[in-house]
C-alpha cells in the first residue's frame, strides 16, 4: 500500500513545489530531514530527456524521500505513458505533468502552460499515462493563460482533464502570460486569485484540489487548508526551510520534532560523505541547498558565507562544517 491509499487526500496536503534547478535530489533528501509528512516533488524532467537521455541521472533518488512525485513535461501521451513507466518502476509514488510553466523554452517544447489551450490533448496525455501506471497521476496548472481572466477557460480544462481520469490537481493561482514576463516575473505581476481556486472545489468537490503561488507563512496555509485540500508552497520553503521542520506538527498532528537545525546540518554533511564516496558527488553541489538553515539567527551570515566560500571546496566537507561553526557559532 502506498503513501497515497493510506492517507487519501492526506496525502496532498502540504508539498514543496517542483522548482527548475532547486528541487534535485539532494534538495529532496535535505528536505526531507526537516519534514517527514510533506509531499516532495522532482524538478520537470522532460520526456526527450528520459526516452533517449541518462534515465539514471535524472530519475534517481534517496528511499528516504518518500513520498516523492516525478513531474513530467511533455505533450505526446504515447511518450508521456513510457515516461511515466519508467517513473513508476522507479519507485515514485505519483507521476504530475506539468501545464503550468510559462517559459518559452518550454513553449518551444510544445507543453507547460501552452498546453491548457488544448484540453483534449491534456486529456489524451492523461488517459495515457493513467492506463501505463497504478501510481495516481495529477496536473499542476494556472488558473488561466495570458491576460484573460475567464474563470470558465479552468473551469472547463479542469472538467475536460478529470473526464480522462486525473482525480488530483494543484492549482497555481495565477495566470500565465506567456508573452512579455520572464518565468520570474510570471510568479510576480500576474495577480494572484486564490477565490478561483476555492471555486474549482467548489464546482468539483469530488476532487483533489491543491493551490500554490505565493504563499509564505502559516496563517495563509491554515486558511487555505479550511478551503481546499492541499497547499503547494515554492520558493519560501527553499529559502527558509526551517519552516518545513513544523509542519508535521502543525499539519499532519505528529509529535513535535527535537531536531534541532545542527542537527539536520550534521545529518546532511553525513549524506555528504555518502554522496562523495558512492558517486564522486562534490559536497558543494549538496550544501548549497541548505544555506537558508539559519536564516534569522545570529551568525547565519557567517555561517552562510562559509558554506559558499569557492576556496574551501578542496575541504572534506565535515572540515567547512567546522569552521562554519567556529566563526560566530549560530544558535539552534
Amino acid at each position: 500500500m502506498n503513501v497515497f491509499e493510506q492517507q487519501g487526500v492526506a496525502a496532498w496536503r502540504l508539498s514543496v513545489a517542483p522548482m527548475m534547478d532547486w528541487t534535485d535530489r539532494h534538495c529532496r533528501y535535505f528536505h526531507r530531514l526537516l519534514s517527514r509528512r510533506a509531499l516532495l516533488y522532482t524538478e520537470m524532467v522532460t520526456t526527450g530527456a528520459l526516452l533517449h537521455g541518462d534515465v539514471p541521472r535524472h530519475l534517481d533518488f534517496d528511499e528516504t524521500e518518500h513520498p516523492v512525485a516525478l513531474q513530467l513535461g511533455g505533450s505526446e501521451p504515447a511518450d508521456l505513458a513510457q515516461a511515466a513507466r519508467l517513473g513508476e518502476r522507479w519507485g515514485y509514488d505519483e507521476i504530475n505533468l506539468n501545464c503550468g510553466c510559462p517559459s518559452e523554452r518550454v513553449q518551444r517544447g510544445a507543453f507547460g502552460a501552452c498546453l491548457m489551450a488544448e484540453p483534449r490533448l491534456v486529456a489524451d496525455c492523461v488517459s495515457a499515462m493513467v492506463d501505463a501506471v497504478s501510481v495516481p497521476v495529477t496536473v499542476k496548472h494556472r488558473i488561466g493563460i495570458d491576460k484573460t481572466e475567464d474563470y470558465g477557460f479552468v473551469r472547463d480544462f479542469v472538467g475536460t482533464v478529470a473526464e480522462a481520469g486525473c482525480r488530483v490537481f494543484i492549482v497555481h493561482a495565477r495566470n500565465a502570460w506567456l508573452k512579455g514576463l520572464s518565468p520570474k516575473e510570471n510568479r510576480e505581476v500576474p495577480p494572484l486569485r486564490y477565490e478561483v481556486v476555492l471555486q474549482l472545489k467548489r464546482d468539483f468537490p469530488q476532487l483533489v484540489i491543491a493551490v500554490n503561488g505565493g504563499i509564505t507563512q502559516d496563517e495563509q496555509v491554515a486558511r487555505e487548508l479550511e478551503r481546499v485540500d492541499g497547499v503547494m508552497v515554492g520558493r519560501e520553503a527553499y529559502h527558509h526551510p526551517w519552516w518545513l521542520a513544523s509542519w508535521d506538527e502543525a499539519y499532519f498532528g505528529d509529535a513535535p520534532s527535537t531536531r534541532t537545525r545542527e542537527d539536520v546540518e550534521e545529518a546532511l554533511v553525513a549524506y555528504m560523505e555518502r554522496e562523495a564516496a558512492a558517486r564522486g558527488t562534490p559536497w558543494h553541489a549538496v550544501a548549497r541547498h541548505m544555506l537558508g538553515l539559519y536564516n534569522g539567527l545570529p551568525g547565519a551570515r557567517r555561517w552562510r558565507q562559509v558554506w559558499s566560500d569557492h576556496r574551501l571546496k578542496g575541504l572534506p566537507a565535515r572540515e567547512v562544517m567546522h569552521r562554519a561553526r567556529s566563526r560566530e557559532r549560530v544558535e539552534a
